[in-house]
């Protein structure tokens, strides 16, 4: 096998340059939510050009509610397309390995703000800027190099393969529960996310939410017969301060996260208030999230957040002459994970990870946020695996992923799937 790995690492250098140019094709897609349809275009044609067997499909809105994998929704997926390309193995034998990674990404903000256009990659020294070029286009074009590597090296895996490109990660996790209620599993999930070339051992379960409080609109020449909106959507995301900390001081019992200074993070992601500079405003929208423990249900923890969101409008008096709040689940309502010690899967990574970093020893690390590799852990008993590059900026201002680290990870993931899935001469 020495000297297949080393036809297969002399594959990932003679292509890396083809690999960085793929992955400024896709920074160029500007693949908001809703408006992942070009890239997903593209990525399925260039599956198709490997020899996949493609797989479309739109994520599932009818299944939320009703099947535990899927979150709450506010919008409509008719635009919302998943592709999954598949590669049965020739002699079988092996076992089947998905990597999994999305091609959503967040808003990039003041545009003004960045050094280069967002959507237009830009190459310097070691670094490639845009916006998604870290979390997680780098991670997605590494699965499929690494496959390509193989390929190039005269192999071919004795073991199922599939790459997911899939949506919704960044608001709902709806596509990457799409694809498993469809089926699309294997005995490993690999979902190439940019963890600086660690392991994340577990993930938190997370909550998404939108706060309306409603005031009274006053003239300002008599303020005090009006109620400010803003005023009291401040004063309710302070007693949500106090949740959080409550939920924060849990940690001390959690294996994995009894070390973390705030493995819950609230967060207040967006707010909107107001209909007139002169005027006590009315209306004021905050959407956040909250993060919780692996093992526990997001719907308990979900009821804990509303009974939380009801005491404070009957303790505070502010709150006292209505019904100011309304509390609607607007994106992940998912369970966290834990990626159990010692699995056959999590050896061969290491192996692989050993080799191409001069047998330094795999570390790993919690990431207190969603992760669609839960879908698969959660639901599925599945190992999953999340390793990719190291990027900086990541949901932040000039966002980028690094081009060295990027080559590495690709000759790790294609050692991995070497190893996992067995190799024989094509």
């Amino acid at each position: 096998m020495t000297s297949a790995n080393d036809r297969i690492l002399d594959a990932v250098d003679l292509h890396f340059d083809e690999q960085v140019r793929f992955l400024e094709r896709l920074v160029r897609f500007k693949s908001l939510r809703n408006e992942e349809v070009a890239i997903q275009d593209f990525i399925e044609m260039a599956l198709k050009q490997r020899g996949f067997t493609t797989s479309r499909f739109r994520t599932d809105a009818a299944r939320i509610g009703r099947h535990p994998a899927f979150s709450p929704a506010t919008v409509d997926y008719d635009a919302s397309w998943n592709v999954v390309g598949s590669k049965s193995s020739e002699g079988g034998g092996g076992r089947s390995l998905a990597f999994n990674s999305h091609v959503d990404i967040v808003p990039a903000g003041s545009h003004q703000r960045w050094t280069s256009p967002p959507f237009e990659p830009v190459r310097d020294g070691d670094w490639l800027y845009g916006r998604g070029a870290g979390d997680m286009k780098a991670g997605l074009v590494a699965s499929i190099f690494a496959l390509d590597a193989i390929a190039v090296a005269g192999l071919s895996l004795c073991g199922d393969v599939q790459v997911q490109s899939v949506v919704e990660e960044e608001i709902t996790g709806n596509g990457a529960a799409t694809a498993f209620a469809l089926g699309f599993t294997a005995d490993v999930i690999v979902s190439p996310e940019p963890t600086d070339e660690q392991l994340v051992r577990a993930n938190a379960g997370v909550l998404k939410f939108r706060l309306e409080t409603r005031g009274r609109p006053a003239h300002p020449r008599e303020p005090e017969s009006g109620q400010s909106a803003i005023d009291l959507m401040i004063r309710l995301i302070g007693h949500l301060r106090t949740l959080e900390k409550q939920w924060i001081a849990e940690r001390q019992g959690k294996r994995w996260f009894k070390d973390l200074a705030n493995p819950v993070a609230l967060t207040i992601g967006t707010i909107a208030g107001g209909d007139w500079i002169a005027s006590i405003p009315s209306d004021c929208t905050a959407e956040g999230r909250i993060g919780f423990y692996p093992g526990e249900s997001p719907k308990v923890r979900a009821a804990e957040f509303e009974a939380f969101v009801q005491r404070v409008q009957v303790e505070d008096p502010a709150f006292a002459s209505g019904q100011h709040v309304t509390l609607t689940w607007v994106g992940v309502m998912h369970a966290g994970y834990e990626l159990p010690d010692g699995t056959p899967a999590e050896a061969s990574l290491r192996t692989a990870h050993a080799a191409i970093h001069a047998g330094e020893d795999l570390s790993a690390y919690v990431m207190a946020c969603y992760l669609d590799a839960a879908v698969f852990s959660v639901h599925g008993n599945i190992p999953a695996l999340v390793y990719g590059p190291i990027a900086e900026n990541i949901h932040g201002i000039d966002e980028r992923v690094s081009l060295a680290s990027l080559r590495r990870v690709t000759k790790t993931l294609a050692l991995f799937a070497a190893d996992w899935c067995g190799v024989r001469e094509a």
